[in-house]
């Protein structure tokens, strides 16, 4: 198996709800028409939002419906500045912010917010790695 991932998607209690949160809240542009999934070019991977249930039903697993799933997404900022930006776009957006932007231990600065269905983001400013002008992500 190559070293990359090619698509996360999440599933969310309410299709419509989340795409507005998505699209409207935080000004992200749909690729595709279809109405059961939606799909969010990114550099280099897709984002998909599709309907919990539907999410459990195709990967043969029941939907315990835990809090927390060990999992947080992440968006690398090119500044302590575009954090905080991020973050209070998030907050106007209906998101919790769930742990405000602070220095880090690695030397970064970085805060969380939950989506409408409580799915972890991170906003991180890392000093050491490379943000390109696509949105990709290098390490140092």
């Amino acid at each position: 198996m190559e070293q990359r991932l090619s698509l996360v998607t999440l599933g969310v209690a309410d299709l419509a709800r989340a795409r507005r949160f998505y699209e409207e809240g935080l000004g992200w542009t749909r690729g595709n028409d279809g109405a059961d999934v939606a799909f969010y070019q990114m550099p280099g991977a897709v984002f998909a939002l599709w309907s919990r249930p539907s999410l459990a039903e195709d990967a043969g697993v029941a939907d315990s419906g835990a809090s927390f799933s060990g999992l947080a997404l992440a968006y690398n900022a090119r500044s302590r500045e575009e954090v905080d930006a991020v973050l209070a776009e998030a907050l106007a957006a209906g998101a919790e912010i769930v742990k405000r932007a602070h220095d880090t231990f690695w030397g970064g600065y970085s805060g969380y917010f939950a989506d409408l269905d409580g799915h972890l983001w991170e906003v991180a400013h890392n000093p050491f790695w490379t943000v390109a002008a696509d949105g990709s992500v290098r390490l140092a």
